[in-house]
């Protein structure tokens, strides 16, 4: 039987790596590292910082992904993700708030010079002013908008979606909690049939029976396993900085639940796939 292909769209780092090193001897490690954990492909994940801080990251990425071949037990590196910097402070969780950025189109011109070709996806804040026309101009570059570091209400989120955002980042963190009165991004998430969410399963940024919530509520193939995994401890000053386990492993630890393992093989890899448009 086929192995099951393992696609992690949100990651920052591993072990002693992350993206925030400007080297690509660290993206290329994470690839090693993920491809012997069973990962197959991912999208380093760009934390926001100053345009140039995060240029410099992006070329390390860049110049990784020029230097790879294939190789069996190494994960490919797909391109970027830039979770930022256009969010709403008030959201940043454990992001650095003073990093984040008007949503101006000069703003957003200095970030992409030169790297809108290896950038696949950006999270933005679809609230905040100017993120709609930004939102418009990435899908015109062909570059995946994901709603994420948001307090947006639901109709923000469904005007988000209306200019082009396809997804929300890790849904229910760091985004306005569901109200019964107000639903927000993350009841827009669960509910519209075509945005893909984001879903970190590592038993610590969503209960069990959230996660079961998701499976039986979201459309099947709209639903991305993601690691949000990072370089160093999980918790800093009692705040939830992000992942440590590997997306292969999340993954296959949700099997002892009561959901579909089909559904959740999909959902790290053929959904991902389809996210990204991957021949």
């Amino acid at each position: 039987m086929k192995p099951v292909e393992v696609i992690d769209v949100h990651t920052h780092g591993t072990g002693l790596f992350d993206t925030r090193a400007g080297s690509a001897g660290d993206i290329e490690n994470m690839a090693k590292l993920y491809g012997q954990s069973g990962v197959t492909a991912f999208l380093p994940t760009i934390y926001p910082g100053t345009i140039d801080e995060m240029r410099r990251n992006m070329s390390a990425v860049l110049e990784a992904m020029e230097k790879q071949s294939p190789a069996d037990g190494v994960a490919r590196i797909l391109g970027v993700h830039l979770e930022g910097p256009f969010l709403n402070p008030e959201f940043a969780g454990a992001l650095d708030s003073d990093s984040i950025l008007e949503a101006t189109h000069e703003n957003l011109s200095e970030v992409l010079s030169g790297f809108s070709k290896v950038i696949r996806v950006m999270t933005i804040a679809p609230e905040i002013d100017g993120a709609l026309s930004l939102i418009e101009r990435l899908v015109e570059l062909g570059i995946r908008v994901s709603m994420g570091h948001s307090g947006a209400s639901y109709e923000q989120a469904h005007e988000g979606k209306h200019a082009g955002a396809t997804a929300v980042t890790h849904l229910f963190n760091a985004m306005k909690p569901f109200h019964h009165r107000a639903p927000g991004l993350a009841g827009f998430g669960l509910l519209d049939p075509d945005v893909y969410v984001e879903i970190i399963p590592d038993g610590v940024h969503l209960a069990a029976e959230t996660m079961e919530i998701v499976f039986r509520i979201k459309n099947p193939d709209r639903i991305l396993l993601i690691s949000d995994s990072i370089k160093g401890p999980m918790y800093k000053d009692g705040q939830l900085q992000g992942g440590k386990l590997m997306l292969s492993r999340a993954a296959y630890a949700l099997r002892s639940t009561s959901i579909d393992p089909g559904v959740i093989n999909r959902a790290s890899s053929d959904n991902p796939r389809a996210y990204l448009g991957l021949s």
